[in-house]
């Protein structure tokens, strides 16, 4: 249909032009989409045999929809693709505030014009993108801002009495009409806003401080809510949860991969850093066992979940890092370090919810423990078992000569060193390059070695093959035996880490 040529009803009756509700129009064009092969959701990875197959179930069946799930888990992104299943353009009769269709109108302004004007009613065009609304639901929302109040100003401006419907001032559902509306965290509304919400998902009409308005509103309802809400800050009613047709559960990505996929999509990296900072498929490894290993740690939060958004913000503070690195040095390039990585602290601190809240000190230190643990995870899929490596008689320990060299000496691996300075340093460590070449020589380049190299050093210290201990511009690698009596161990061991980290929570007590 050509919305550029059809600006009267007149015109748009004679087009052939049939109205129709948005779910079946979302039903339609699904279908459509489907049959065809097309992605219905794109930039939605880890959700093709569950969430996406049950979304698509409740817009076939005309469905209001919650989506259900711990925070970073796409629902509001989800729930902004479905304006895709929209019709490009729809007719509206010009100047409605209801998005009238010209065939069924609901408002008195629209009927009163049409009646006027008849056929040469003039009709507007409206996009899809213009027929979505979202509302986050907070402690402050009011039947007024949803659903609609008199307007005493109104009815003054049009000298109109109060029993008058044209001194309504409608809120955002009714403004919605013909269109999708989402609630994002559904729970935060107060128990008696949610009971506005009743008549319009079962009746689909409306009531206005005791109006006789009989509004049968056309809205797709697409609610999200987090299952920790319905016990700490408020819960979903249990009426407009039976009126609520599909319940759909969302969850985090099942494997390292989709995380990765996610990550890599939604990190907002320039180009200017993109040239300046070379990367490679560890360090996005690295970042993403953050995540998995948060979500299994006794010290975080189940409840809360760890959202995507921790992936996200690591990776950028990594990138960030190295540019940083970059710029101080004067250098024109430079390849991603695995302090890079350990420095991006401050992304994961705020992204985890711990079980005893309020320590700022413990946060950090929680931090740099599952930052260790990822990276002792992924150093065991480059690297021999250090405790297989020690049993086997007939080959020699390929960790042995870099833990006898440590038995004498320290290194120090600064942040902020140069390239140059990075890679003497390492250099000077025997054995490590050995270790690297043996262990993956399929993934060694010129340009990487060094950043292999490193992490050798951060596995071992991971493994307590050497300790690692913190400094307050880098780290410090040394003799296991000898850290023992100096400065606690950066990740370290797990018994080491739980006492620090309890000792932390009695200072803070104290």
């Amino acid at each position: 249909m050509n919305h550029d040529t059809i600006r009267t009803l007149g015109a748009l009756k004679q087009s052939g032009y049939q109205p129709r509700s948005v779910k079946q129009e979302l039903r339609d064009n699904l279908i459509h989409k489907l049959r065809s092969k097309e992605d219905v959701f794109p930039g939605i990875f880890g959700y093709e045999e569950t969430v996406i197959p049950e979304l698509q179930r409740a817009i076939l069946a005309g469905h209001h929809i919650n989506l259900l799930g711990l925070r970073g888990q796409a629902k509001t992104r989800i729930a902004r693709l479905l304006v895709g299943l929209l019709d490009e353009y729809v007719p509206v009769v010009e100047g409605s505030e209801l998005n009238d269709d010209p065939l069924q109108p609901l408002s008195v302004f629209a009927k009163n014009l049409i009646e006027e004007r008849g056929d040469d009613t003039p009709i507007s065009w409206l996009h899809r993108d213009d027929r979505y609304t979202e509302k986050l639901a907070t402690p402050d929302v009011s039947v007024a801002d949803l659903i609609g109040d008199a307007d005493p100003i109104k009815a003054a401006t049009l000298k109109l009495p109060y029993s008058d419907e044209r001194v309504i001032h409608f809120g955002l559902i009714p403004r919605a009409h013909r269109g999708i509306f989402v609630i994002n965290e559904l729970p935060d509304l107060q128990a008696r806003i949610q009971v506005s919400l009743f008549n319009i998902l079962q009746e689909g009409d409306i009531q206005i401080r005791g109006f006789k308005v009989r509004l049968p509103l056309d809205i797709q309802f697409v609610f999200t809510a987090n299952p920790e809400d319905y016990t700490n800050r408020g819960s979903i009613v249990t009426p407009l949860k039976d009126r609520i047709d599909a319940q759909i559960i969302t969850h985090y990505p099942k494997t390292l991969e989709i995380g990765k996929r996610i990550t890599k999509q939604e990190a907002r990296i320039r180009e200017e850093q993109r040239g300046l900072v070379t990367t490679n498929e560890v360090v996005h490894d690295l970042v993403e066992q953050i995540a998995i290993e948060a979500r299994s740690s006794e010290y975080v939060d189940a409840k809360s979940g760890v959202s995507a958004r921790l992936t996200i913000s690591a990776y950028e503070q990594v990138i960030a890092g190295a540019e940083r690195r970059a710029l101080i040095n004067g250098e024109t390039k430079t390849y991603v370090r695995v302090g890079d990585f350990i420095s991006a602290v401050p992304a994961v601190t705020g992204k985890v919810e711990l079980v005893y809240e309020g320590e700022q000190e413990g946060a950090g230190i929680v931090a740099e423990k599952l930052m260790g643990k990822a990276i002792r995870t992924q150093f065991l899929q480059y690297f021999p078992d250090p405790e297989k490596a020690k049993k086997q008689k007939d080959k020699p320990n390929p960790y042995k000569p870099v833990q006898d060299w440590f038995g004498s000496r320290t290194i120090d691996l600064l942040h902020d060193a140069s390239d140059e300075d990075y890679q003497k340093v390492l250099g000077v460590v025997p054995g490590l390059r050995e270790l690297v070449q043996q262990s993956v020589p399929a993934e060694l380049t010129q340009e990487n070695t060094a950043f292999w190299m490193e992490f050798a050093l951060h596995g071992m210290a991971e493994m307590s093959l050497i300790s690692r201990n913190r400094l307050a511009a880098g780290a410090q690698f040394k003799d296991l035996l000898s850290s023992m009596f100096t400065m606690p161990n950066f990740g370290g061991d797990d018994d080491d880490d739980d006492e620090d980290y309890q000792s932390s929570k009695k200072r803070k007590r104290k």
